[in-house]
């Protein structure tokens, strides 16, 4: 016990801040930029995106001016990004900022990128097209009963939690065996190491819930204003883009690109995005009550700064 704190405490610092969509996040991280040697690297599935700054309330260029941001910008909205691509290019920021004689400050909402930061990840390898192909095309010929009682054979853990309607877990499991000659469940077991950090780790959060609500519903009507339908009815010209991409599925394009679409009026879409944002907000506390070593930090407290720096033993 002893020997691995010890462990620990010589591992460089680093800090992540968790939270719920619109929990004022962005700002406290701003505040720590300017009172501590902190860079910031953003853990969010929609901000690595091109031309989606409004709704994804990305940091405004006075905001990134005062606190440049790792991270975001990345990736055009045609293409996608993994995991494990994250939390590659995440370990390469935070050791780049290492080196510099700074402390990484993780900022974001994307749990399952901080999740794979801080437990690793298993070794499961990259899909394969024309293996998921062989696979669709035996399901349209023997049905996908027939490649559940494959999977049962091969992986009988996987196949007891993925049922036999499920055609995308079910043409995982069975690429992943195709792909290595060993079954999910045996690679799953073995994982990537955990951030070689010493991690201090906060969330931020109204203390009232239906504050939360409310802060998210004023932020998309302000997207609204700051003319987000204009900026999906730019991406809208793109041949390539489409709903089923990760990009567009984000919350709130997805139900202004189904507006445009003429599957509903301005005010249903409004109220969509809202539910919809509310239902990730959601989500994310669900992550964050399950989280272990986690400082919680009320979104309106005036000394929200002071208990980082004291909890995180680093002197401004």
């Amino acid at each position: 016990m002893n020997e691995n704190s010890h462990k620990s405490d010589a591992l460089p610092p680093a800090i992540f801040l968790m939270g719920p969509t619109a929990s004022g996040k962005t700002d406290l991280a701003i505040k720590l930029c300017e009172s501590l040697p902190c860079e910031i690297i953003s853990v969010d599935s929609a901000l690595i995106y091109k031309g989606m700054d409004i709704g994804t309330a990305k940091p405004s260029q006075e905001e990134l001016a005062r606190a440049p941001h790792r991270l975001i910008d990345i990736l055009d909205p045609a293409e996608s990004y993994s995991v494990a691509e994250f939390r590659r290019d995440a370990l390469n920021a935070m050791h780049e900022i290492t080196e510099k004689g700074n402390i990484p400050l993780l900022v974001g909402g994307t749990m399952m990128y901080y999740k794979a930061l801080i437990d690793g990840l298993s070794s499961l390898p990259a899909s394969d097209d024309k293996i998921r192909a062989n696979i669709e095309q035996e399901a349209e010929n023997l049905g996908w009963q027939a490649l559940h009682d494959e999977l049962a054979r091969i992986d009988p853990v996987s196949a007891e939690r993925i049922h036999p309607n499920d055609p995308q877990r079910l043409t995982r499991a069975l690429e992943v065996f195709r792909l290595t000659g060993k079954n999910m469940t045996e690679l799953t077991k073995i994982k990537s190491e955990p951030v070689p950090f010493s991690v201090k780790q906060f969330t931020i959060c109204p203390a009232d819930r239906s504050v939360l609500h409310e802060r998210i519903e004023r932020r998309f009507n302000n997207m609204i204003s700051a003319g987000f339908q204009q900026e999906v009815e730019k991406l809208r010209t793109r041949s390539d883009l489409h709903q089923d991409l990760p990009s567009i599925r984000c919350v709130g394009y997805r139900q202004m690109w189904q507006h445009l679409d003429g599957e509903y009026d301005h005010s249903e879409m409004v109220y969509r995005g809202v539910v919809a944002t509310r239902q990730l907000a959601k989500r994310q506390l669900t992550w964050l009550r399950g989280w272990k070593n986690l400082n919680w930090l009320d979104s309106f407290s005036k000394d929200n700064l002071t208990k980082i720096v004291n909890v995180s033993n680093i002197k401004p």
